[in-house]
């Protein structure tokens, strides 16, 4: 009888100490799901404050930067040249590229055609405008390979090159528009290759300081890429000489605004080269 009832004693507290347990882990299980939810409540919100809003736009960039109502493309291209080569490639184009520029069946004109004095050695730089934009650059392209004599230029060309590359790019819609030039002028053309998602940014500082690079008339074009190297800004100035070149550079200094410009544009450039160019006998810019 006494066994019976110890039995039962015992069986009843092992159920009761089963059931506290069980209630037990209910309850710290429900505290660490309420505890978890409050920390990830608490993670969003604090990661929120450094997460950039993306603001939805209903236009491209280069739509906000260019020229909407000219729909000017440009072509820029670099070819670097055998040294010993270099006089006769010259030579070849100088022979070449202005019956294209001069004849309207092509709708495109020669910007400008250079050899790079300083910076990367023996080193054309050629700049192609087609006003109608992607269309005309497609009809010129098409019309040229039915050209039995630029093919032939092409030929030629491609003994004298070590290697070509080249870019489309757009104008700033506050950049004077590339004319030609009298000479004698070197040119400088100033590249920047700017960190992604930058380039608005970029433009606004910028539409504000080219007015600050207009004295001189030192402004030639500034232009910022569609196809080959992204996020690619070129600025194209003209000089009488180098001496002229450090004057401007200089004056651009005492001008009240230009070195906040500097000092807001300069951590949007991943990198930057400059040429010191002189032109061709062919090119429009001299």
């Amino acid at each position: 009888m006494a066994t019976r009832v110890l039995q039962r004693f015992g069986n009843g507290l092992n159920q009761a100490k089963n059931t506290a347990q069980s209630t037990g882990q209910t309850v710290v299980l429900s505290r660490g799901l309420s505890a978890s939810n409050h920390r990830n409540r608490e993670d969003s919100w604090f990661k929120s404050l450094f997460v950039r809003k993306v603001d939805p736009r209903k236009d491209a960039h280069s739509h906000l930067l260019t020229k909407n109502e000219e729909s000017n493309l440009y072509k820029i291209q670099f070819h670097n040249v055998k040294p010993e080569c270099l006089d006769a490639y010259n030579q070849l184009c100088e022979e070449t590229l202005p019956s294209i520029h001069n004849d309207k069946y092509y709708p495109c004109e020669l910007v400008g055609t250079w050899n790079t004095w300083y910076g990367e050695q023996d080193q054309a730089v050629h700049m192609w405008r087609y006003r109608g934009g992607y269309p005309a650059l497609t009809e010129v392209m098409s019309k040229l390979r039915q050209n039995k004599e630029f093919m032939k230029y092409r030929e030629e060309r491609g003994k004298m090159l070590l290697s070509r590359r080249n870019q489309l790019l757009l104008e700033f819609s506050f950049w004077n528009e590339p004319i030609p030039r009298k000479g004698p002028n070197i040119y400088e053309l100033r590249s920047y290759q700017l960190r992604p998602g930058t380039m608005i940014e970029w433009g606004n500082y910028w539409a504000r300081a080219i007015g600050y690079r207009q004295h001189n008339s030192e402004a030639v074009g500034g232009f910022f890429s569609q196809i080959g190297n992204l996020y690619m800004v070129h600025h194209l100035w003209a000089y009488k000489d180098l001496e002229a070149r450090e004057a401007t550079r200089n004056a651009a200094w005492q001008h009240e605004g230009w070195d906040e410009v500097v000092y807001y544009t300069v951590p949007l450039i991943q990198h930057m080269d400059s040429r010191i160019m002189i032109p061709m006998k062919a090119s429009p810019l001299q």
